[in-house]
């Protein structure tokens, strides 16, 4: 039974971690679809990046603490609306 477990091939959550490839946005959209599109993956780096931290309630996160993480992570200072969707995004998780 050990042999049958040493030779399983590694499930794919053990393997490290390898980001996908980066595609350009799609062409001819509103200049505000850019925006927003941007704004809410900013926003998500920041909900993970607090939920890694151990900030699991939206209350707990405030506009410095935001900025302080997004300082941490390597992304520039979110606006008040990029905070309110971080603060967003956590809410509705649960």
């Amino acid at each position: 039974m050990a042999a049958a477990v040493a030779t399983a091939k590694p499930l794919p959550i053990d393997l490290p971690y390898m980001p996908l490839l980066k595609e350009p946005l799609p062409a001819g959209r509103p200049r505000e679809w850019y925006i927003r599109h941007n704004r809410r993956l900013k926003a998500m780096r920041l909900a993970i990046a607090l939920l890694d931290s151990g900030v699991y309630r939206a209350e707990q996160a405030d506009d410095r603490r935001i900025r302080s993480t997004a300082d941490l992570v390597g992304v520039h200072p979110p606006s008040d609306i990029t905070c309110h969707m971080v603060r967003a995004l956590m809410r509705y998780s649960r």
